[in-house]
Order: structure tokens, then C-alpha cells, then sequence
């Protein structure tokens, strides 16, 4: 059989689709023989040796994996996909440090640029509200704006919301996904995960065509919590995903934050138990940033301008119309407003009303949500 190099990572992805071989087998094969090729090629007694099931040693000596394994590169290549083994100088220093980190990354952007700088996990609920997908989208964009990383998990909700905050912020974000590279879920987050393989990185330890299972999901959530400084949580009912990555934080030593939400809210639980437990509670950025390492915080607080937000807010004020400042004055952050209720209420025209709607919208003091509401924005 012909030995393939030790640094392709070809062997690397051949052991991941080995029967019976999971992430921490294939690390123990590979600090015992050496490189993951030296596992293909050593000598069956060995492998029993090794503690290997029978299943497993007729799938390294059989040629199927290393096939798989051609196929995968292949099909990466045509997306401009890449993998990253443990040994790659840019698989992220942070999850390796971690126990049972996964032996290779696939990746589409520039992960090593993305990592480069410290990185904050935003997370919660799918079905969030209206104040948590603000919420998640005025903090991402605002450490975005600070030269933190933001990384989520592409998920519809507050995960999105992060994304695009990030985005917006014109940062650096990274999708850590559930599924296949080529396998975006949900299907609607498809153009942002384009934006993020631009301004960041997409990233799984899941082979492409993996769909959205399950059990896929905590792997995942091991990894945004194992790439990141810490995990910032934002809505999570009782047993949510995001409760999960906060417990994985927890145990890899990161740091917990959570936003406090309505009592009244299922969707609060989770947060509001975390600060219980003793995560920091976060209104601002602000509150993210002083719990980061010395060196880190230091820096981005250097760079800031002396608080300013008082005149700025005037001259801000100043810039509106009497008919957008009574808009404005009507519409609230937590709670959509309908169209016809902003009518009643603005004692405006229609004509008026939509105008001053149109120029506040464009200036980003409010978002327009499905079915005619609208809600102010953080």
C-alpha cells in the first residue's frame, strides 16, 4: 500500500471515517504510532493492542476510507473549502488546550485571521423575541466594532441576530456549524453564511454532506465554546441549546455572561438562571469587555473616545423632524408596534407617518418586522 506524506491531510480525514473511531481514538492512535498514515500502516497485533474492535482494524487495512477521504478533498476544493489537523499552526490554539478537542476542522474563509483576535461566543433561542434578536445584534456589532470575534452557530434567532450584528459592525464573525460545509441550515441563513465565509470563517468538524442531525448539535456547541474566551447568553428557555454551551463553557474553563430578560418569559430561564449561578450580567459591551484578560481589555479600552453619548444624543435629536421624534417617542425596543396603532398613536398623517417611518428606518433607529410593525432599535 503506498504511504501518503505525513503532512496531507488526506490520512487525517481517512481516520475520521473509520468505524468505531471517534475524536479521542483517533487521538490515542495517533500519540501512539505517531502520525495518523503510521495508523494505516501498522501491523494488525498492534491495533489489537491498541484496544481496537475488530470492525475498526478491517476499515484502517481496507481501502475505503483513504477513498472517502479523496473525495472529500475533491469535493472541498470545488467550494474552496480547506481542512485543518490538530497539528495545522492554524487550528484554533484555544479548543486544542481543551479535552477531547476533534482532530480536524473543515473551514471556508480565513479562520486563522478570524482567531487572530479575541473571540466571544453570542448565543440563545431559536424562536427568540423581538428585545433578544436586538439585543444579540446591538452586542455583536458593537464588540465586532471593538475587534472581537463574534462566533454563534448560524442558527435562526438570536444566533443570526449576532452574525449580522457582526456584520454590520463591519467585525470579524465565525459560524460554527452543526452539518456539512456545504450543508447550510436552516436553508434561509444561506446568503449570510456567504457573508461570513467573507468576514470570518465557516467552520465544523463535520465531513461535507453531514446533514442537520441531532446529535450533531452539542459537538458543535463544544467547539463555539472551545474556540472562544467566553459564551455570552442572551435568550435560552429551560433546555435549550444554549444552557448546553454555557455548561461546556463552564467546564472549559471559559468565562459566562448572560443578559437578564422578563421573568414572566420562558425564554428568560436560561439567562436569568445562569446569573444566578454566578455568570456576569451584561447591559452593555461594556460589561463583556472588563471581564477579558488584562492585556485584551487594556487595549480596546485604550482606543476608546471619552463617553460623548450625551451631546451626541442631542445633536441626534436635534437632526429629527417633529413627526420622526414623535415615531420615535411611540415605538419601543422590547415590543412591536402595528402600523395602524402608530397612526392612532403619532397623531400624523398617513403620508407623514410612512415618510417619517422611511427616514428613520434608513438611518437605523428602527427595523421594520413582518406584517407592517416596527420596532426602535437599541
Amino acid at each position: 500500500m503506498q504511504t501518503t506524506p505525513h503532512h496531507s491531510p488526506l490520512d487525517w480525514i481517512a481516520l475520521t471515517f473509520v468505524a468505531g473511531v471517534g475524536s479521542r481514538t483517533a487521538a490515542m492512535l495517533i500519540e501512539r504510532f505517531g502520525s495518523p498514515s503510521a495508523c494505516f500502516e501498522a501491523p494488525v497485533m498492534a491495533l489489537e493492542a491498541a484496544g481496537l474492535r475488530r470492525e475498526s482494524i478491517d476499515a484502517l487495512k481496507s481501502s475505503e476510507a483513504r477513498q472517502q477521504a479523496a473525495e472529500q478533498l475533491r469535493k472541498l476544493e470545488a467550494i474552496s473549502g480547506e481542512v485543518i489537523t490538530l497539528n495545522d499552526a492554524r487550528y484554533p490554539r484555544l479548543l486544542r488546550e481543551t479535552f477531547d478537542p476533534p482532530i480536524l476542522l473543515y473551514s471556508r474563509g480565513d479562520i486563522a485571521q478570524a482567531l487572530a483576535q479575541p473571540a466571544l461566543a453570542i448565543v440563545g433561542s431559536r424562536h427568540c423575541s423581538t428585545y433578544g434578536r436586538n439585543v444579540a445584534e446591538l452586542l455583536g456589532r458593537e464588540l465586532a466594532e471593538r475587534g472581537i470575534t463574534v462566533v454563534s452557530g448560524l442558527a435562526r434567532g438570536i444566533d443570526a441576530a449576532a452574525h449580522q450584528g457582526a456584520l454590520a459592525g463591519r467585525g470579524l464573525t465565525v459560524a460554527v456549524m452543526g452539518t456539512g460545509l456545504d450543508t447550510i441550515y436552516p436553508k434561509e441563513n444561506r446568503k449570510l453564511a456567504e457573508r461570513i465565509a467573507e468576514s470570518g470563517a465557516l467552520l465544523t468538524e463535520f465531513p461535507l454532506e453531514s446533514p442537520p442531525l441531532p446529535q450533531h448539535f452539542p459537538f458543535r456547541n463544544r467547539v463555539i465554546s472551545g474556540i472562544t474566551l467566553g459564551v455570552l447568553v442572551v435568550e435560552g428557555a429551560e433546555r435549550s441549546g444554549s444552557l448546553i454551551t454555557a455548561r461546556m463553557a463552564m467546564e472549559q474553563g471559559r468565562d459566562v455572561f448572560a443578559v437578564p430578560g422578563n421573568i414572566t418569559s420562558a425564554k428568560s430561564f436560561g439567562p436569568n438562571t445562569l446569573i444566578k449561578d454566578g455568570a456576569k450580567l451584561v447591559q452593555t459591551w461594556r460589561d463583556v469587555v472588563e471581564e477579558l484578560p488584562f492585556e485584551i481589555k487594556a487595549a480596546i479600552l485604550a482606543t476608546e473616545r471619552p463617553e460623548s453619548n450625551p451631546t451626541q444624543l442631542q445633536f441626534d435629536e436635534v437632526a429629527l423632524t417633529e413627526g420622526e421624534r414623535a415615531v420615535l417617542a411611540t415605538l419601543r425596543e422590547d415590543d412591536a408596534t402595528q402600523i395602524d396603532e402608530l397612526i392612532a398613536r403619532a397623531t400624523l398623517s398617513r403620508g407623514e407617518l410612512m415618510s417619517a417611518l422611511l427616514t428613520l428606518e434608513m438611518a437605523g433607529r428602527i427595523r421594520q418586522l413582518p406584517g407592517k410593525s416596527f420596532v426602535k432599535k437599541l
